[in-house]
């Protein structure tokens, strides 16, 4: 899954990098029809800037990906506490390499319901949200399921909430946030997944 995530990230960055004309009419299409929308239901609009700036910004995600951390450093778990931490990191630095590799520019409007700064491509929201969510969702004990629905539900909501968000927004087109998902997800089964000392994280799970 993260080799398939990965490889269609960069096909769909290198379809944006070439101007593919199929894949930018869409997302003028998307974002003109939402913004339409966005104009005319100012309510509408604040409770998605409120959700975008508030609940699922980057740092609200990067901030519960660092309690997590402390928490399992506290209880002696310093494996999964850096594992956590540096899909963190290796998010912020993918968005923002990748922001200043590319350039793209964000959508322009005569009436913007919002604003945003530095390039569009990938959105950092939907990056950040889904390594959090994920790394988070893996932390969830084996031991006590019936916690996993709630919290399924709750990411689901989140990572495609937050993309969403971003569109309604304004402030990026379709394919910025299609590879902040998938691009995350990538990073989410690398850091996951990755081996130390000839052990996956799974296979230590099992014998605690």
């Amino acid at each position: 899954m993260g080799i398939g995530c990965a490889l269609l990230g960069a096909v769909l960055t290198a379809l944006v990098v070439a101007g593919w004309q199929p894949l930018l009419a869409w997302d003028e299409r998307v974002a003109r029809d939402l913004h339409a929308h966005a104009v005319v239901h100012s309510g509408v609009t604040h409770s998605m800037r409120v959700l975008s700036d508030w609940v699922w910004d980057p740092w609200t995600m990067r901030a519960l990906a660092a309690v997590a951390c402390l928490l399992l450093w506290w209880r002696g778990d310093r494996e999964r506490a850096l594992r956590v931490a540096l899909a963190t990191v290796a998010a912020t630095v993918v968005q923002q390499g990748l922001k200043a590799a590319v350039g793209r520019e964000r959508p322009v409007w005569s009436d913007p319901v919002d604003s945003a700064h530095f390039a569009a491509y990938p959105s950092g929201h939907a990056l950040t949200a889904t390594v959090v969510c994920g790394m988070l969702l893996w932390l969830i004990p084996q031991k006590r399921p019936g916690w996993a629905p709630a919290a399924w539900a709750v990411a689901a909501v989140s990572v495609l909430g937050v993309g969403f968000t971003r569109l309604y927004l304004g402030v990026h087109w379709f394919s910025d946030v299609v590879a902040g998902w998938l691009l995350g997800a990538a990073l989410v089964v690398l850091a996951t997944s990755i081996t130390v000392g000839g052990r996956s994280p799974a296979q230590r799970t099992q014998e605690r």
